[in-house]
């Protein structure tokens, strides 16, 4: 499968060093360093660390390559519709795609382990190949999350795609809003969350490259 993007130049922006061209992933920065908590209302809040993962770009261009990436078909109403992306997902018993996929759940799992009580155990992969490529509104509501708090991890590898948030209605209030996550981006959505606000990637008229999102979640969170 070919890869074109446009490479980042944010790791030069931070003053973190870029990986080789053909090389590993240079690594992670530190994550609370950069790290900033957006209040959304309703006991809902979004993390979000730029640039966290150095090298990303390769990163992005392995998993493009080597991960066995599947389209699938939905129920939607009376039909039944091509999902507009492809997807892969790793259960807990089974070993992620690249090694550094899985240095990042370590990671994750370490630094919010006081406020979640339990590690990341899953990873769902999305791949988006140009703007046509979407999610619609939604929340992470099948499992625990439905009822208690919870955290969904997002790492954005790739063209930098908008992810935007609003309140659901009758359980939040509050503006809508959105972050712009690609080429390592950490976003983290935690507290209520899924419960109470929605998320989407929604559909781009505008030229945009591929991007790989990489979402870590806990034990029965989908």
């Amino acid at each position: 499968m070919s890869v074109d993007f446009q490479a980042s130049l944010f790791d030069d922006l931070l003053g973190e060093p870029a990986a080789p061209v053909g090389g590993a992933p240079a690594g992670f920065g530190d994550l609370a360093a950069g790290l900033l908590r957006h209040r959304l209302g309703a006991g809902a809040w979004v993390d979000v660390r730029p640039g966290w993962v150095r090298g990303a770009d390769e990163l992005f261009a392995r998993l493009v390559r080597e991960v066995p990436w599947r389209a699938e078909r939905r129920q939607m109403y009376d039909r039944v519709v091509d999902v507009p992306r492809l997807l892969k997902f790793y259960d807990a018993h089974e070993p992620l795609p690249d090694p550094v996929l899985a240095q990042a759940r370590e990671r994750l799992s370490a630094h919010y382990a006081e406020e979640l009580g339990e590690p990341f155990t899953t990873a769902g992969l999305c791949y988006y190949r140009d703007g046509r490529d979407s999610v619609t509104w939604h929340g992470d509501r099948i499992g625990r999350s439905n009822r208690h708090d919870t955290m969904v991890a997002i790492v954005s590898l790739g063209d930098a795609r908008r992810l935007s948030l609003r309140p659901r209605p009758g359980h939040a209030t509050g503006e809508p809003v959105s972050f712009l996550v690609g080429h390592g981006d950490l976003l983290v959505m935690g507290g209520s969350c899924q419960r109470t606000w929605e998320h989407a990637v929604l559909k781009s008229t505008r030229p945009v490259g591929p991007r790989v999102s990489i979402q870590f979640r806990p034990h029965n969170v989908r």
